[in-house]
């Protein structure tokens, strides 16, 4: 299967202090991994990082066999969809807009951009007559659908999560949680997802990276983080997520 993301040596520091250190990671492409961890751990800096957005101090980071620089991160990143808690969807163009923005930018034809965006309402389970209204009219899950239709538009060979259902109720949780799991198995989407909930890392990711103070503790399933837990840490972070039947 071979990985889609490898992370070499990889270090961060802000004003001084370290945020990330040397870190050794590889995402194998078609599985979802989870990272976790508490607040502060530097899983989300992971994504940015990843993206180039900001610049590693040290190490290489590769996708699908080349390392990502400064000089081609802007050509890489159209190839990796990212998705962030709330959406962050432009408040003042509508839903259709918000998805079709990348491909409009890249003068992708009209006729096949409206194509894909049937798709991928369709996948979404995102109601067509909602497209023309504006994020503020939409509810919170409607809102993460869009923001997931403008990640997937592209057909990214990454798909990168970050935080994407903190915000929402219980309920409407669920129901997404549900559809992101069909949706990766359908497209075989290879995903990196960040989140602060076990239950959801054992229930949508293959692999779970649990990470502490800027480095990582244990990876493996869910079932051998609880089994075999490395230290005391993986057994108080497993122990404190008490919802979880595993």
């Amino acid at each position: 299967m071979g990985a889609v993301l490898e992370l070499s040596g990889v270090t961060k520091s802000f004003n001084g202090a370290s945020a990330l250190r040397s870190t050794d990671l590889q995402f194998q492409r078609g599985l979802t991994t989870a990272l976790i961890g508490p607040s502060g751990c530097v899983k989300s800096t992971l994504l940015r990082l990843i993206l180039r957005l900001i610049e590693p101090d040290g190490g290489s980071i590769k996708f699908d066999g080349t390392e990502i620089t400064r000089q081609n991160a802007p050509e890489i990143r159209r190839r990796v969809g990212y998705v962030i808690q709330e959406g962050g969807l432009f408040p003042h163009l509508t839903a259709r807009a918000n998805v079709l923005l990348m491909s409009r930018h890249l003068g992708q034809p009209g006729e096949q951009a409206e194509t894909r965006l049937a798709e991928l309402c369709a996948l979404s389970q995102f109601p067509t007559e909602a497209l023309d209204r504006y994020p503020a009219e939409l509810s919170g899950g409607q809102r993460q659908r869009v923001s997931l239709m403008r990640g997937l538009m592209l057909s990214p060979e990454l798909l990168l999560l970050d935080e994407p259902l903190g915000a929402l109720d219980p309920l409407v949780r669920s129901a997404l949680q549900e559809d992101l799991k069909k949706i990766f198995l359908r497209l075989q989407q290879s995903v990196v997802l960040v989140t602060h909930d076990m239950a959801e890392a054992a229930y949508l990711a293959d692999e779970i990276v649990l990470m502490n103070e800027g480095r990582i503790v244990q990876k493996g399933t869910v079932a051998e983080l609880r089994d075999q837990p490395t230290n005391e840490f993986v057994r108080e972070f497993l122990n404190a997520q008490r919802s979880v039947h595993f």
